[in-house]
């Protein structure tokens, strides 16, 4: 009750500060804001769906936690060089409460026409829709495929990045590289579900290339992740330990474990048609029980005036485990199912279809079903039962977008 109240509050504040704005500073102080208003619910009760990093999904009953957000920003214009910008952003994330987070917190610095330079907390540009990827009204999908953007439920960075655009006749490239340290929450659904802090520093790049209604855009970074709070893999460490498997137990233990991840997508809206695209891998470094991944998708839509209707088509699958019981290890039956359990990577695929309706300004009515089919250790489905979810779920879902 208390977010809700607080996500309440703020809307209300920073619509009367919108107002006042230009009497506050002669428009020197820019503040806006998203949000949806979504319900969402499956076919079956005995696994939840959920958003990546999500603490609760949605069963068979309608639930508005699912695809629901409010974010507020406000930006300060110091002079032609200098202005620092903030966002806070209200949903159901890590916790079964509507939370509000800080995601972007900077100053940015104009150091030429086509370079500057942002200090303080960014959103990682790890994907083609990174930057905007928690505004509903910015994207042609309810939300972005799990399959995809649960490969790296990392959002924010605390760091500095600079970023340098040119135009090369006809083609606008833009080249972002960033170094930082990334702290926050992770959920994870194991043993009942818990929610582990983390630590990653990370560095990488993103870079765009924009041409007509053609955007094509490359991201890589590399994050050593340490989290010493996911007890079930804990308690597992400490058994192989005693059990005289400690090098296993120290190569599953996620303690400074570099892993990459690298993205590759293309967007196009050309003539009523519209058209996105996406390629990601993970790939751990070193020894450690998160697995490797692939994942793509694939959108389509064409607009027929107002409406736009599409179809999308995601696919996650895991690749080699980067370690290997060993033979030891299955003279203790339980114990080793243990290990393989955590070693086995989820794969999933997803098909679905819906229909946007911008019905008015700044205001987007959007109706979704999706057809989730877990392929391998009940894919991204929440608390699943414990052996595990093969069947599909249909997921039905509408939202109302809107800027602000």
């Amino acid at each position: 009750m208390k977010k809700h109240f607080m996500a309440a509050s703020l809307l209300a504040a920073f619509g009367v500060m919108q107002a006042q704005a230009g009497d506050l500073d002669s428009g020197n102080l820019i503040i806006s804001g998203f949000g949806t208003l979504g319900v969402a619910q499956t076919d079956t009760d005995n696994a939840q769906f959920a958003r990546y990093n999500q603490a609760v999904g949605v069963k068979d009953a309608p639930r508005i936690g699912l695809d629901s957000n409010l974010g507020l920003q406000a930006t300060y214009q110091f002079n032609d060089r200098v202005s620092a910008t903030a966002q806070v952003l209200t949903r159901k994330n890590t916790s079964p409460q509507f939370t509000t987070d800080l995601t972007w917190a900077f100053v940015k610095v104009k150091v030429t026409d086509e370079l500057s330079a942002r200090l303080g907390r960014v959103v990682l540009p790890a994907f083609t829709i990174s930057d905007y990827q928690n505004v509903g009204y910015a994207n042609t999908m309810i939300r972005p495929p799990i399959e995809m953007y649960g490969q790296e439920p990392i959002e924010n960075l605390d760091g500095v990045d600079g970023n340098w655009q040119h135009a090369f006749g006809s083609v606008n490239v833009t080249a972002q590289a960033f170094v930082g340290v990334s702290s926050g929450k992770l959920f994870v659904p194991t043993g009942g579900g818990l929610t582990a802090k983390y630590r990653a520093p990370a560095v990488g790049f993103a870079a765009s290339a924009e041409y007509g209604p053609f955007t094509a855009r490359l991201g890589h970074l590399r994050a050593e992740l340490t989290s010493h709070d996911i007890t079930p893999v804990n308690s597992l460490v400490s058994t192989l330990t005693s059990l005289g498997f400690a090098q296993l137990g120290r190569d599953i233990a996620l303690d400074k474990k570099r892993i990459n991840f690298t993205s590759i997508g293309l967007n196009m809206d050309w003539n009523d048609i519209v058209l996105q695209t996406e390629y990601a891998q993970r790939r751990p470094q070193e020894r450690v029980y998160a697995s490797g991944s692939n994942s793509w998708y694939v959108m389509g839509g064409y607009r027929f005036g107002k409406l736009l209707p599409y179809v999308a088509h995601a696919s996650l699958r895991g690749v080699r485990p980067t370690i290997t019981a060993p033979a030891g290890l299955a003279a203790i039956p339980q114990l080793n199912t243990a290990v393989a359990g955590l070693l086995l990577a989820a794969e999933q695929d997803t098909t679905l279809a819906g229909v946007r309706w911008d019905f008015a300004r700044s205001l987007a009515l959007k109706v979704q079903v999706d057809r989730v089919s877990p392929k391998q250790k009940s894919g991204t489905l929440l608390f699943a039962p414990a052996g595990g979810k093969k069947d599909s779920v249909t997921v039905y879902a509408a939202a109302l977008d809107f800027v602000f």
